[in-house]
């Protein structure tokens, strides 16, 4: 069944002061009110496609870093749409989502270089602190923004299927320790990383039709990430790499070959398996031994590149 885990604390957030810039070099126009779709703010020099539409800044980093005589922030001074305020803004994180009202928000970068112009408006040290705290947004939502407004913030979700495939376990013959093991060390990174998790673990037996079916349901929810434990080696039965390819988009070969070559001087029954990491369609999928000692192995490199493989998964190139 489907559980969500635990989450950091989410931020206390207003909206201070809105503005909009209707051409390069031009005064951001302050405003009540702005209206949002899809492509961004009706009126402003960055609607379009893409994931910098909307620019927002914390007012305590606005009021700090530029040189303004009363160090008092209003909209605009940092060349940002949305001027915010309140608390537990270090906790935001990429792909987090904010609402206002019913227009919703989605973080694609944190961190902003400051361009020409905006080194008119302050000095060494404000360009410093813009580069770590500026944010950019898209938007996933449109609708009307207002002054003043609270912004409801909602951490980043990690949709996630865990799949046991294994005849004995789906019979109650034999206890799935892989699965369980798989879902604990998904749900510790998940903490660690500041991500929210939504995960469904199932067991299934060692038959392709019922994997496809698993694995179809996954691709066509838009779940984020797929761990299969279980039918990777070469008997009769074992037939979850031979599934996963058949549905994928795109292999990722690099991973699964490093973690056999990693184990398997030590221990040569390790290059045996035939794990496969693949992309399908906006799905990752990992296709993990059965053995609960190989899930930490295995896992322990995945989580390496995964956050990084989601945003790219997203559009959203971290480099």
């Amino acid at each position: 069944m489907p559980s969500p885990s635990s989450a950091p604390p989410l931020s206390t957030l207003t909206t201070v002061g809105l503005s909009l810039s209707r051409e390069k070099g031009s005064a951001h126009e302050i405003s009540s009110t702005l209206a949002l779709d899809r492509d961004g703010i009706a009126g402003d020099r960055h609607r379009g496609p893409g994931l910098r539409q909307i620019s927002l800044m914390h007012e305590s980093v606005a009021a700090t870093v530029f040189s303004d005589a009363e160090k008092v922030a209003h909209p605009g001074m940092g060349q940002e749409n949305i001027l915010i305020g309140g608390t537990g803004l270090a906790s935001l994180q990429r792909l987090d989502t904010l609402e206002l009202g019913d227009a919703i928000l989605e973080v694609t970068q944190i961190g902003k270089a400051v361009s020409d112009d905006g080194a008119q408006l302050c000095d060494a040290r404000a360009k410093c602190l813009l580069s770590e705290h500026g944010i950019f947004a898209r938007v996933i939502h449109g609708g009307v923004i207002e002054s003043g407004q609270p912004i409801r913030h909602q951490h980043r979700l990690l949709r996630a299927h865990v799949i046991t495939v294994s005849d004995r376990a789906s019979q109650g013959t034999y206890e799935d320790k892989s699965g369980p093991a798989a879902r604990a060390l998904l749900d510790t990174w998940c903490q660690e990383n500041r991500w929210g998790l939504w995960v469904e673990t199932q067991v299934i037996p060692d038959e392709k039709a019922v994997l496809e079916k698993a694995l179809d349901n996954a691709r066509q929810s838009r779940v984020d990430l797929v761990i299969t434990t279980g039918g990777t080696g070469v008997g009769p039965r074992d037939i979850t790499p031979d599934v996963v390819m058949a549905q994928a988009d795109k292999l990722i070969p690099g991973i699964m070959d490093y973690i056999r070559l990693k184990y398997g001087e030590a221990m040569p029954l390790a290059l045996t398996s035939r794990s496969v990491a693949a992309v399908m369609g906006s799905t990752l999928v990992y296709t993990l031994p059965g053995s609960a000692k190989a899930i930490p192995e295995y896992l322990d490199e995945i989580f390496k590149s995964l956050e990084h493989l989601l945003f790219l998964l997203k559009g959203i190139d971290a480099h």
